[in-house]
């Protein structure tokens, strides 16, 4: 929640339907809608639009919920549910519960009054939210909460999310070793968001698998376990391997069993690495994707923090926010129409479940990589430079300096370098910015004292730009 919001910085009596369609009614008093049947609210809440934090918001008004952000909005299984909205801030707005078709007017002008009403047919958590463009990830969504809270599994989905933090010991000075790698592919239902699964498929029940950190010059063996309760074949075909296939020839591993090959790690680098077993497509969409880095002859420069973030794309059925387990659309996945833009795994991995800090006047290092498969990025950190970006992850090379945003390619890498000069909050964003509405957003927060040489203004500091 707060995406864009970090990145852009009179009650009225009404008729409801009885099946799923919501009537709605604009501040003219006039009806939209279903209007065959009409019937009393059971349960009226009313919200008010506002600003808080650097965020669109709903606020509560009356009763429990009072002066609440986007206040859980409880009611029993059956009723008939009234939410009413007033416009507080004078932008134009909208309120919806799209699980239950209710969608108001549109309104606009500080004062002006909507709602909409329907019938609360199943139990569950669901989302309301304002639908006008950016407003639900600038903040304006909240939950609506239909029965006994969920007992269901997927309250306790398994975090398949990787923690960004988690890369890996440098090399150092060391020379050429023997280094064993083992790899478990896993399919697992893993949470995707608040309200949301999906059945993953994992290297070490993470998406993305482990950063594998080796030498140049290392002979690195790899061991590909398939548990025998998995229902597919997997592989692994990693882009730092000279040999057949990047080892996915000698790796289709069938449920049950464990294969193995040994390789020479002869091209420094950052590298992906993903199942290749067909449809590849599907394996890596579904998350069997990571990176390995060969580090140079002598190991990388020191920096204070390194963190490791992969975006890749979910084809779901349903449509992006929508609650429950998620089922794959080949489909989708034909026409390279994602539901779902990530990093790291679940919509909120770098936002909310994850943190990445820095001080100002650190260093940062991100390995960043795309799994895809389709989607090439624009890689950018709203409010940084790159002070250096190593192109198409060759650690050879130059690095180009002074640089916005960065292309990767889908199966493709970079690693980015820049020093935290200013205290905030620096948004992560692939730069075809519709991704952000689909979940593809990191936050790396930077703490520490404030130098008005480098940046000042007297107005509030919380609005992100682009």
């Amino acid at each position: 929640m707060g995406l864009l919001g970090r990145l852009f910085g009179s009650v009225l009596l009404c008729a409801a339907s009885l099946g799923l369609t919501g009537a709605a009614w604009g501040a003219d008093g006039a009806p939209h809608g279903d209007q065959g049947v009409t019937h009393m609210p059971d349960v009226t809440f009313t919200l008010r639009t506002s600003i808080a934090g650097g965020k669109l918001v709903f606020i509560g008004e009356r009763g429990a919920i009072t002066d609440q952000v986007n206040p859980d909005l409880r009611v029993p299984e059956g009723a008939v549910v009234q939410i009413n909205l007033i416009n507080d801030d004078g932008a134009t707005h909208d309120i919806a519960v799209p699980d239950f078709n209710a969608h108001s007017d549109h309104i606009s002008g500080k004062g002006a009054a909507t709602a909409i009403v329907f019938r609360a047919s199943k139990n569950g958590t669901f989302e309301y939210l304002c639908t006008l463009p950016g407003h639900k990830a600038a903040g304006m969504v909240g939950k609506l909460i239909v029965g006994e809270p969920s007992k269901e599994v997927k309250a306790q989905a398994p975090q398949i999310a990787h923690d960004p933090s988690q890369v890996g010991t440098p090399v150092g000075k060391r020379g050429p070793q023997k280094i064993t790698v083992d790899l478990l592919t896993t399919e697992v239902e893993g949470r995707l968001g608040d309200n949301s699964t999906y059945r993953f498929w994992t290297f070490n029940n993470k998406v993305p698998g482990p950063l594998i950190r080796v030498r140049v010059g290392d002979d690195v063996t790899i061991n590909v376990t398939n548990p025998k309760d998995s229902t597919h074949i997997h592989s692994i075909d990693l882009h730092a391997v000279t040999g057949p296939g990047g080892g996915a020839d000698v790796t289709q591993v069938p449920p049950g069993q464990t294969k193995s090959f040994s390789f020479k790690a002869l091209h420094p680098g950052l590298f992906v690495y993903h199942c290749a077993t067909p449809m590849v497509a599907q394996h890596i969409t579904n998350g069997m994707y990571g990176m390995i880095l060969v580090e140079p002859e002598g190991g990388l420069s020191k920096v204070d923090h390194e963190f490791y973030v992969m975006q890749g794309e979910l084809y779901t059925a349903q449509v992006h926010g929508a609650s429950g387990l998620q089922e794959f659309s080949l489909e989708k996945l034909l026409a390279e129409n994602p539901e779902h833009v990530m990093f790291n795994g679940s919509m909120d991995a770098l936002t909310k479940v994850y943190s990445m800090e820095s001080s100002v006047g650190d260093t940062v290092r991100i390995f960043f990589g795309v799994g895809g498969p389709n989607l090439t990025s624009s890689f950018h950190v709203i409010g940084e430079v790159f002070d250096r970006v190593y192109n198409q992850a060759s650690l050879t090379s130059k690095p180009l300096t002074d640089v916005q945003t960065t292309l990767v390619p889908p199966g493709g890498a970079t690693m980015v370098e820049f020093k935290t000069d200013f205290p905030g909050q620096y948004v992560l964003v692939d730069h075809a910015l519709s991704r952000v509405e689909k979940g593809v957003a990191g936050f790396l927060t930077v703490k520490g004292k404030a130098d008005p040489a480098i940046f000042h203004s007297d107005e509030p500091m919380e609005m992100h730009g682009h």
